[in-house]
Formats: structure tokens, C-alpha cells, sequence
């Protein structure tokens, strides 16, 4: 059973910017809808994103391009499959020996 935080305990945050992290969601067709236009907007408006669970943050600074795969599968039950996958940005430029 998940456990409340006691009122003189606050939840804590976790921030994160290594190792492994995976969540897998089910959800509904609009939240998923509201979700991939937040991603779209921090895309739009900067190389850097952040997603946020209940507990949890994952700031990512992303170079370019980014990889778009749309998978289709129409045997038996069919199924499409849309994957966005970043590259973390470099930091250091080459320099320009012009």
C-alpha cells in the first residue's frame, strides 16, 4: 500500500542525470495527447527538456537530429509505434581552424 508522507515530511524530488531510468505508463488516448504537446513545445522552444513523474525529474539537454521511427505492424492485432530518441548535446564545439 503507498504511504502518504506524514504531515511534517515533505515528498522529495528526485532529479535525474545518470545511471539507467525506464517508467512505462498506460494511459489515456487524450493525457497522452496533452503530454506529447508539452514535449513538442520545450522542442520547439529550446534544446533542452524536462519530464517530471509523481516523484521524479529528468533534464535533458539534447543535440541534433533527433531520431523519429514510426514503426507499423498490421498482422493479427495491429499496432503502431512512435519512438522520439535524443542524442545528449555536446558541449564542447569543435573549434573553426579557418
Amino acid at each position: 500500500m503507498p504511504e502518504v508522507p506524514a504531515e511534517d515530511e515533505e515528498a522529495k524530488m528526485s532529479t535525474i542525470t545518470d545511471g539507467y531510468f525506464e517508467e512505462e505508463y498506460y494511459i489515456s488516448a487524450e493525457d497522452a495527447g496533452e503530454f506529447l504537446i508539452e514535449l513538442g513545445e520545450q522542442f520547439h522552444d529550446s534544446d533542452e527538456i524536462t519530464i517530471t513523474g509523481d516523484d521524479w525529474e529528468l533534464p535533458f539537454a539534447f543535440g541534433e537530429p533527433i531520431e523519429l521511427d514510426i514503426e507499423f505492424e498490421g498482422d493479427g492485432e495491429p499496432e503502431l509505434e512512435v519512438e522520439v530518441e535524443l542524442s545528449g548535446r555536446v558541449e564542447d564545439e569543435v573549434p573553426n581552424l579557418e
